[in-house]
C-alpha cells in the first residue's frame, strides 16, 4: 500500500533545496511541491470533511512554508517540519468543521483502549483464561488477493473509521512509508505512544479485512 511520493531528500540535497528556496528559486519550490504535495493532500484529508477543504489546507501550508523558510533551523528534517505545519493547520480546520477530535485528547487515551477485542479471549472464570477463544482468522487465497481493488478499498475505509491519532500513525507508517522516528517527530509523541497507536490501528484494520474476506468466502459457498 505504500506510495513512492513523499520520500525525503538526502541531507545535502535538502540543504541545497532550502537555500535555493530562500533565494526565491521558483523551480526549487516546485520541486518541493512535487515531492510532498500528494502526501500532504492525503494527510490533510484525514482531518477535514472534503477534498476541497484539504486542498485549501495544503495551499495554506505552502504559504506558511514560504513565509517561514528563513526561520527554519534544521532541528528536524524539512519534510517533518512541513508535515507538522500541515497537521497544525488541518487540525484547526477540522475542529472548525466539527469533524476532528483535538489530537492531544485522542493521543492521550492510547493506554485506555485494549489492543485486541476482549471477545477474542476466554472469560476470566475459564481455566484457560486469557487464552484465545477466537484466534486471528487466516486470510484465504494468495497474498495478491489483498491488493485487489475491492479489498484495498475496504482497508482504506477501515483506516478512515479509526480514531484520529491511530489514523494518522497508520497512514504515515503504512501508506506513506514513514519511519518510526519521522512519525514521532511530526506528531510530537513518544516512541511508546507511537507503537501503541500503530499496533491498535493495525489490529482494527486487520479485523475489518478478516470480516471482508470471510464475507467473500461465504458468498462463494
Amino acid at each position: 500500500m505504500r506510495q513512492c511520493e513523499g520520500v525525503a531528500a538526502p541531507a545535502g540535497e535538502e540543504q541545497k533545496l532550502i537555500e535555493a528556496i530562500r533565494q526565491g528559486d521558483e523551480h526549487a519550490f516546485m520541486q518541493l511541491v512535487d515531492m510532498y504535495g500528494p502526501a500532504l493532500l492525503r494527510v490533510a484529508r484525514m482531518y477535514v470533511p472534503s477534498a476541497a477543504v484539504a486542498e485549501e489546507v495544503v495551499q495554506e501550508t505552502w504559504i506558511a512554508v514560504l513565509s517561514g523558510i528563513d526561520r527554519f533551523e534544521g532541528r528536524s528534517s524539512l519534510k517533518t517540519w512541513i508535515f507538522r505545519i500541515l497537521a497544525n493547520i488541518a487540525k484547526t480546520r477540522g475542529e472548525r468543521e466539527r469533524r476532528s477530535v483535538p489530537f492531544s485528547s485522542a493521543a492521550g487515551t492510547a493506554a485506555d483502549e485494549p489492543s485486541v477485542d476482549p471477545d477474542r479471549f476466554l472469560p476470566a472464570g475459564d481455566q484457560r483464561a486469557r487464552a484465545w477463544a477466537l484466534g486471528p482468522t487466516p486470510w484465504p487465497g494468495p497474498e495478491e488477493s489483498l491488493l485487489s481493488g475491492e479489498t484495498r478499498d475496504e482497508i482504506l475505509r477501515a483506516i478512515e473509521q479509526l480514531p484520529p491519532a491511530q489514523r494518522e500513525v497508520i497512514t504515515l507508517r503504512d501508506i506513506e512509508g514513514w519511519s518510526s522516528e519521522e512519525v514521532r517527530n511530526a506528531m510530537e509523541i513518544s516512541e511508546t505512544n507511537q507503537r501503541v497507536l500503530l499496533h491498535r490501528a493495525r489490529s482494527k484494520v486487520r479485523g475489518a479485512i478478516e470480516q471482508h474476506l470471510n464475507a467473500m468466502e461465504t458468498e462463494k459457498k
